[in-house]
């Protein structure tokens, strides 16, 4: 296989890289429940993807052996592509998946760096538009077909910032055949930048969604989850065939082990969940 400039992971901790160390706003960070994915029988490091002209950052992982693999793209937190999201691409690769994790926030600079949440969103995330954001992950679709993905075989799977996403995708790209949605925001405020939520988006997706939520999550009110659900009632026929599951008792980011909230019950649930219906729905 042509590299495309493909690295092994390296064992040193840099923050500009993607899948290297955790980000500063992302603290505390409780290491004893961090999963860590060894990459023995995987190809996983760092890629360079052309966006427009743009040489994008991102970290992939696939199996060694092989072509074909159907195609999953991994959309990170608003901390962008630090450990775990690496250490989630590696988990699907296991699986038979070419799991690209593209750095979306890049050329807003480096979302590992704020020490504050606040900080983050004033200087990096809020200032990615959502076109920017689409034309990114379009790129990194054509860069995986280029390394032997099958992207007749695409998803799409994003945490929190990157479960809006995950929606919002899946009503831009007729290529997407399933998505799974972490947790993320449902209803905003539309601005220049961030012109859709995916209450908006489910009358155009092009795939279902799934989507998984905690009744515990003070950030994402369960009044704005009956909302999405009543928009993919009276939406497009994948968005009838699309499901949001609630774990009653977790709480936001419940899926991500080297936080506070990570919630092992409901992140083996929603994990089993998120594999089923990739597989159901053609992604495998």
């Amino acid at each position: 296989m042509t590299t495309l400039e493909l690295e092994r992971v390296s064992a040193r901790a840099d923050r500009t890289r993607p899948g290297d160390g955790y980000a500063a706003a992302a603290r505390p960070i409780v290491a004893s429940t961090a999963v860590a994915t060894d990459s023995e029988g995987l190809v996983a490091g760092v890629v360079s993807i052309d966006s427009k002209g743009f040489a994008m950052p991102a970290y992939c992982a696939r199996p060694v052996a092989g072509s074909g693999w159907p195609v999953l793209l991994v959309v990170s937190e608003i901390f962008g592509v630090h450990e775990h999201i690496a250490d989630v691409a590696r988990r699907f690769a296991k699986l038979g998946y070419l799991a690209v994790a593209p750095e979306l926030f890049v050329r807003q600079g480096d979302a590992k760096a704020p020490s504050d949440v606040e900080t983050l969103f004033a200087t990096i995330v809020n200032k990615a538009s959502d076109a920017q954001v689409m034309g990114d992950l379009d790129a990194t679709v054509i860069w995986a077909a280029a390394q032997g993905g099958d992207v007749s075989r695409l998803g799409v799977t994003g945490f929190c910032w990157g479960g809006r996403i995950t929606w919002l995708y899946a009503a831009h790209s007729a290529a997407v055949k399933a998505g799974v949605a972490w947790y993320g925001r449902l209803v905003g405020a539309k601005n220049e930048r961030q012109t859709s939520f995916p209450v908006d988006a489910a009358a155009a997706l092009h795939a279902p969604v799934l989507g998984l939520y905690g009744g515990a999550d003070t950030s994402i009110p369960l009044d704005t989850v009956a909302q999405m659900q009543a928009a993919l009632a009276t939406g497009s026929e994948p968005a009838r065939r699309s499901e949001v599951v609630v774990f009653p008792d977790a709480k936001h980011a419940f899926f991500a082990d080297y936080r506070p909230n990570y919630d092992a019950a409901a992140a083996a649930d929603g994990w089993a969940r998120c594999l089923a219906w990739l597989r159901a729905h053609g992604v495998a």
